[in-house]
């Protein structure tokens, strides 16, 4: 939304005005930002107020199921994936090894 605190308050009040302007209200109360910087020692912890509402800055946020981090780095994303890829596959483990299930039906546990 911007490169620095001064723009993403600037961007977040026209937001807000216009959104009241279309008859809009946004409920602030569990909104968070992210400030995403490759630097390791960007930036320090800032509330921004607009309008009564108060947005908190977080170092980690999850966004439609991604985890997203203030260094803008994926390789904490890829570990958790692999993690949930094995403990789902751990999970299945043994109806792939099972001998009561015929082959058909490992064969469409292991397409899914």
């Amino acid at each position: 939304m911007g490169g620095n605190l001064h723009d993403i308050k600037k961007t977040t009040e026209a937001l807000i005005f216009t959104s009241k302007e279309v008859r809009l209200q946004i409920n602030a109360d569990p909104i968070k930002y992210i400030a995403m910087s490759r630097d390791k020692n960007a930036g320090r912890s800032h509330s921004i107020n607009v309008d009564s509402s108060s947005f908190e800055r977080v170092e980690e946020l999850k966004y439609l199921g991604t985890v997203l981090t203030k260094q803008n780095s994926i390789q904490g994303e890829i570990k958790r994936r692999f993690a949930s890829g094995n403990a789902s596959l751990h999970l299945v483990q043994k109806l792939l090894f099972s001998s009561l299930l015929s082959k058909n039906i490992k064969i469409k546990i292991k397409e899914l």
